[in-house]
């Protein structure tokens, strides 16, 4: 009696909707190019506030990408996931006509760490300035953090297992994983991914508590990981979404397999504690790699986590050794966020989505702003670099302590 073949979680579809581009190909563009998209912050309310740089998606009118009784009921952070959605479901060639019939095999999972703060905050000015009759009914959900997964499977009608993963900013790659161990134990098809918008005035003032975050008033000098300059990172809004099957289901219907979830695994070191960080960070790299049964010197490429505080930054570049050994000083390293922004739980899915297109076009992109590193990496920077990429390692922390590690494998690795 033969084996059963193991089920393979496999990337068919991106969407991304982030500062440097409104769609995959524009993101990919800018990403490649080294463009940087950090500006001034133009927000109504936020002119007086310390936060002076930001990666804003100004290139999106939510309702030309979303029916108006949807926009009308929830938050900027959950418009980007319901485009984001469409692009990705467009990307993976699955319409209504290949998910109608069997509504119970796709699910959906997000992660999000600001929620819904600017509808939030609108509702709550006309409780406090009109009074109760004044608040729509959609305020008890659309600020929370759960409302893109219910969005999501409302207006495409799945039925599938939802989710939400709530691990800090680290929840981005958490939410993929989740997502390959859904259709590792027998669903069809995930949507997941991460969106956010942590710019509303109410959003903002919450994040001024957070040392690690930059008050440059100099776009070109707010983020800049990994040097000596570091003062922290932007935050950033958007953010990506992904269509995950079964690979060999995906290829059967004659989908294009973007990529593999080959392996992940998460720790926890504690808030702000960034010299923990790096026994963290190395342990869930190690345990990734055990999981995708990879060895670390076929990694190719490392997209770092690059918060942009000295002590982190530190800890992350020691980490990579400690977890990588030797190959971990010669591995191509790049933080292509500090482009468009460090968007909380969506910064790792971004990063996942460059990863892929990384892979696919042979070509690792720069890190925007960073040319004095002053840490022992290989980190890419200036211009992007030719590379022949198949397996790709994404890290993420988060500022409340998780950690994660993400492999990712080219498409065609699996076609034989």
């Amino acid at each position: 009696m033969t084996e059963p073949h193991p089920r393979r979680a496999a990337v068919t579809g991106i969407g991304v909707v982030a500062p440097n581009g409104a769609s995959t190909e524009s993101f990919w563009k800018s990403t490649q190019e080294g463009l940087s998209a950090l500006g001034p912050v133009t927000r109504e309310g936020c002119e007086h506030l310390p936060l002076r740089v930001a990666g804003e998606v100004r290139a999106f009118e939510p309702s030309a990408a979303v029916e108006e009784r949807y926009v009308v009921q929830t938050d900027r952070f959950t418009h980007f996931a319901l485009a984001a959605t469409d692009l990705a479901l467009e990307d993976a060639r699955l319409g209504q006509a290949d998910t109608g019939d069997a509504p119970y095999s796709v699910g959906v999972v997000t992660a999000a760490g600001s929620g819904g703060g600017e509808f939030g905050q609108r509702e709550l000015q006309r409780l406090w300035g009109k009074g109760s009759r004044f608040v729509g009914p959609y305020q008890s959900i659309a600020w929370f953090y759960a409302a893109s997964t219910g969005q999501v499977s409302i207006r495409r009608g799945f039925k599938g297992p939802c989710s939400v993963v709530a691990s800090d900013e680290a929840g981005g790659l958490d939410a993929l994983a989740h997502a390959a161990r859904a259709v590792r134990r027998g669903t069809d098809v995930i949507v997941a991914g991460a969106t956010e918008a942590p710019l509303a005035p109410y959003s903002v003032v919450c994040q001024l508590g957070y040392e690690e975050l930059s008050t440059c008033e100099d776009p070109e000098r707010a983020y800049r990981p990994f040097t000596d300059g570091a003062c922290g990172f932007v935050p950033a809004e958007g953010g990506a979404m992904f269509v995950v099957e079964e690979e060999s289901v995906a290829r059967e219907r004659g989908a294009r397999v973007r990529a593999t979830l080959a392996g992940h695994a998460a720790t926890f070191t504690g808030a702000s504690r960034w010299e923990q960080s790096r026994e963290g960070l190395a342990e869930a790299v190690r345990a990734a790699l055990a999981d995708a049964g990879c060895a670390p010197e076929e990694i190719d490429v490392v997209f770092a986590d690059a918060l942009g505080v000295p002590a982190a930054d530190r800890a992350e570049a020691l980490a990579i050794t400690d977890a990588l050994g030797a190959h971990g000083r010669r591995v191509p390293v790049t933080a292509p966020k500090t482009g468009f922004g460090r968007g909380y739980c969506a910064a790792p899915v971004l990063d996942s989505a460059a990863a892929v297109l990384a892979m696919e076009h042979g070509l690792i992109p720069p890190t925007p702003h960073v040319f004095d590193v002053c840490h022992d990496l290989d980190l890419v920077t200036g211009r992007a670099r030719p590379a022949e990429l198949r397996t790709a390692l994404v890290l993420s922390r988060g500022l409340m302590g998780s950690n994660s590690a993400l492999v990712l494998r080219h498409g065609a690795a699996g076609a034989s």
